[in-house]
């Protein structure tokens, strides 16, 4: 396994505990979750079947507002280890730092890999990668220098997984163009990581090559039935964006009180520069509260916001601690 956030175990390992012991905000997914409906006997006895899935398809689709060809995966990641299998392998380059599992996906197909630290530098390769907005830092940038790359690339990925709340820069609406897919991730906003359900949009040769290699069944009925029961629900969409925002800046609030500055993050989760972020890491594991350290970074830390008031009482509790 990468290094990756949700590794609560290695917590438990360390400091001890009980797994309902901890507040993991070690991930950017939201702890405040959609409620998740009654689920429908025939979802756990049945296949889907092809109409299941057109029904979530339709759903993500008035969702990121596309009409472009989509298909559904397990997970973002499922897609991110399918698409290096779409072509010959090539040049590729990845903005980075950004999401570890993009890089290694494509080198483990063969693809030569660069890192590169700006949106300029992407222009030639035949496969580039883009976070937007970008996981760990939050970069954000808009779909027209996204789009202008288009022609400067074989094929260009922009991985959206945190976009949610911020609909003014998903390029989803574009992704029939030819070169361009989009990746969608449903489990980080709606706070159901465990459904494991995530998209891949874009045009329909290219969604085609992706559904070849996905199977007949790519996702599950418990998956199909949530999906586009949460996705068709727009008021808890705003709702969950606007909650998001202000509970943002109260961890903002937090951290600064300990002296953290604010690098960078989205509305899922913060990213902060700390003096020492193993010690600060080691300070709240103290408190059962589990963070986001980088192997690359002496100093960045990065949280998930906390979800009921409880979790917020505790982490301010802990801060209290730290200062």
């Amino acid at each position: 396994m990468r290094d990756h956030g949700g590794n609560i175990d290695q917590a438990i390992e360390a400091f001890g505990g009980q797994v309902a012991d901890w507040i993991d905000l070690s991930t950017g997914i939201n702890r405040t979750p959609y409620p998740v409906p009654q689920i429908e006997d025939a979802c756990w006895r049945a296949l889907p079947t092809a109409a299941d899935r057109l029904l979530l398809h339709e759903a993500a689709r008035n969702a990121y507002g596309t009409n472009a060809a989509i298909l559904a995966t397990a997970g973002a990641q499922a897609a991110i280890q399918m698409i290096p299998r779409m072509r010959t392998p090539g040049h590729a380059r990845v903005l980075s730092p950004t999401y570890n599992e993009h890089a290694a996906s494509l080198r483990a197909c063969g693809w030569q890999v660069s890192e590169v630290t700006e949106l300029g530098q992407l222009g030639g390769a035949d496969m580039a990668v883009v976070v937007n907005p970008n996981n760990p830092d939050g970069r954000r940038y808009e779909p027209r220098d996204l789009l202008a790359l288009l022609d400067r690339t074989g094929r260009l990925i922009v991985d959206e997984s945190f976009a949610d709340p911020y609909t003014d820069i998903s390029v989803a609406k574009f992704a029939g163009r030819p070169g361009l897919l989009v990746l969608r991730s449903f489990g980080k906003f709606y706070g159901l990581a465990g459904v494991r359900l995530g998209f891949a949009i874009g045009s329909a040769a290219d969604i085609d090559a992706l559904s070849s290699q996905a199977g007949p069944w790519p996702v599950s009925g418990p998956a199909i039935q949530i999906g586009k029961t949460a996705l068709a629900d727009s008021a808890w969409s705003k709702s969950a964006s606007l909650r998001l925002e202000a509970g943002a800046q109260r961890l903002d609030d937090m951290a600064q009180s300990v002296g953290w500055k604010l690098a960078g993050g989205t509305l899922l989760f913060r990213l902060y520069e700390t003096p020492d972020a193993h010690n600060a890491q080691k300070g709240l594991a103290h408190n059962y509260i589990w963070s986001r350290t980088f192997p690359w970074s002496k100093t960045w830390l990065r949280l998930g916001l906390p979800g009921p008031t409880s979790e917020w009482e505790r982490l301010s509790a802990a801060f209290a601690r730290l200062a």
